[in-house]
């Protein structure tokens, strides 16, 4: 008798969940099931989360064996996907449905490419995100016996990952998929400096220097003797092996030409990796010729910017003047810098609350680059958590402080911190209507459209009174605008690294040095620097549209808010929010 009515609660339970009323809960433990499936495939991403579930392993997503089941994975949810009619689904639902085939697809039409054959660079290489997280300021935690025993384990991960890059990088030498010999001289001295045997200079070492206040004697000495052994028997070897392979063979294999265009399939490389990152279907010619209108229109600003200050020379000399004016240098200390940002931060956070009703509850810090990547970094946004317990981190670049230039930095406070990305992620991650996969996603145009678009800020939040803080604006805007003709003009139209170079010189107030730097970013990873204008120029659109039809029922917190709400989404999806807005609000 039990074992019948069993069976019959169970045969109910079935009947129930194939109700189509159950369409949207089933729908919501797909969406549940895959963000946990993405955290157990990409286990770094679970650690920046504030996950520790799998702060122990670190699979390598470079074997064939991850690459097929990474593939099975996107393969089985697209399909999944597909079972559910979208006239049976919310409105939100349905934007989630949305945004996850899209991730789907783009994902599995990026594994056609060899792009893998280059993962290590100077600027995105994994290389970096582990020596972030070794150094123990990073996401991964060193607070407990378990924490300090998890990264012992996850560094076998990491070696049998440096094995496999190098094994890319040969196949990419077959192929021709290898990195500009520009490129490679820039990560050869990262590389070197992981291999030092002096035990308190070495990244991989500094939580063995840093123990939690409640460690006995025994436990420090049996760390500090576990971690010497790891990085002079493990790391050192590791390092030194892919530093002499990167110096010899790779370089003599590594190519002359500067943009992906050059290499077998690297033009379809190139376009899939527009449409990645800037989530549109322009193509490069178009991005190229908008690009130049953009950079010809911001020339005029700074031209009146110069006349303001009363400058008599051409604008390439007022760069110059800019870039070279000893009052825009006065720090001496790198605390100094920091300082600065904070005190940026106190001036406009009054004004803060007349255009957001959404603010994030998530803290803040800034904080100087790490050393041993802070010669080739731009300044950029760390987020924390999810669950709040690591506050967003703002990194500034200090590699020379007395040469260190502040006329841009209260527009990069903006970008950067409030509110720009600070402001966006924290609030896309503290969002609880969202679905889990949701909270974390990353789609840079909206994103980095977002963090320029708030630039545009500074004056409606009581900053750019100096002209130069405002020329600084407009170096920014610019900065965003030259991308968009030197990322084209390098992948798609055959430039030069020095044409890119002499072109940014030519039409931007950033040092040579930084330009350079730049130049070689845009040249690691194609498509990426689209993102920014794209997206900014979309939300200033329907900005400009909203108060076009609202007139004067349009309040700009409202328009903030929508914007913000869903978090990142593609540019599409944000256009169709704001039109629903607008028709609803006139209707």
């Amino acid at each position: 008798m039990k074992k019948i009515v069993v069976l019959i609660i169970t045969l109910l339970i079935l009947s129930c969940q194939n109700l189509p009323s159950s369409k949207t809960v089933d729908l919501g433990v797909l969406f549940e099931n895959y963000y946990q499936g993405t955290l157990e495939l990409y286990r770094i991403n679970a650690t920046y989360q504030g996950d520790s579930r799998y702060n122990d392993t670190l699979p390598n997503f470079l074997s064939d064996e991850f690459k097929a089941k990474e593939k099975a994975f996107y393969t089985s949810y697209l399909n999944d996907l597909n079972q559910f009619e979208d006239s049976s689904l919310s409105e939100e639902a349905l934007l989630s449905k949305n945004i996850l085939k899209w991730e789907c697809e783009m994902a599995l039409q990026g594994m056609e490419f060899l792009k893998d054959q280059m993962p290590i660079d100077q600027m995105w290489g994994f290389q970096l995100t582990m020596g972030q997280l070794a150094s123990g300021e990073g996401a991964q935690p060193f607070k407990t016996v378990t924490d300090y025993e998890n990264w012992l384990i996850r560094i076998d991960g990491y070696l049998e990952w440096l094995d496999s890059a190098k094994q890319k990088m040969e196949a990419g030498m077959k192929s021709g998929w290898v990195l500009p010999k520009s490129l490679v001289t820039k990560v050869i001295p990262q590389l070197k400096r992981m291999t030092v045997t002096e035990l308190e200079k070495h990244l991989f070492y500094q939580p063995a220097l840093n123990f939690p206040a409640d460690f006995d004697s025994e436990t420090q000495k049996r760390f500090q003797d576990s971690y010497a052994d790891m990085v002079l028997n493990k790391i050192v070897p590791a390092y030194q092996k892919l530093t002499d392979f990167m110096e010899s063979e790779y370089f003599q294999a590594a190519r002359e030409s500067s943009g992906f265009g050059a290499l077998e399939g690297g033009k379809e490389y190139y376009q899939y990796a527009i449409k990645h990152y800037t989530t549109t279907d322009m193509t490069a010619n178009e991005i190229h010729e908008l690009g130049l209108r953009e950079v010809a229109r911001i020339g005029q600003e700074m031209e009146k910017v110069k006349a303001q200050v009363g400058f008599k020379g051409n604008l390439k000399a007022f760069f110059d003047h800019v870039r070279n004016k000893k009052e825009l240098m006065p720090f001496s200390d790198p605390e100094e810098v920091i300082a600065n940002f904070y005190s940026i931060k106190e001036r406009m956070l009054p004004q803060v609350n007349k255009l957001f009703e959404l603010q994030p509850k998530t803290p803040f810090e800034v904080r100087r680059t790490e050393a041993f990547r802070e010669a080739s970094a731009s300044a950029e946004y760390n987020p924390g958590s999810l669950d709040g317990t690591r506050p967003g981190i703002f990194y500034v670049p200090i590699p020379e402080v007395t040469k260190y230039n502040l006329y841009s930095d209260e527009d990069l406070f903006l970008h950067e911190a409030i509110p720009g990305h600070h402001f966006q992620i924290s609030l896309q991650q503290e969002n609880t209507a969202l679905p889990s996969f949701r909270k974390d996603l990353w789609y840079s145009a909206y994103g980095e459209g977002w963090a320029l678009y708030t630039e545009s800020l500074g004056e409606e939040l009581g900053l750019y009174k100096d002209p130069y803080q405002y020329f600084g604006m407009l170096g920014a805007e610019m900065h965003r605008a030259v991308r968009l003709v030197v990322d084209t003009g390098l992948h798609a139209k055959g430039w030069t690294r020095e044409q890119a170079i002499q072109y940014s010189l030519d039409n931007e107030a950033e040092s040579e040095a930084s330009i350079i730097s730049e130049i070689e970013r845009y040249m690691a990873n194609p498509g990426q620097a689209l993102s920014y204008k794209i997206g900014q120029l979309k939300i200033r659109q329907l900005r400009e549209e909203a108060e076009k039809a609202l007139g004067e029922s349009f309040d700009i917190r409202t328009f903030h808010r929508i914007v913000l709400e869903s978090g990142c989404i593609p540019l599409a999806y944000l256009e169709d929010k704001i039109d629903r807005w607008i028709n609803n609000d006139l209707n």
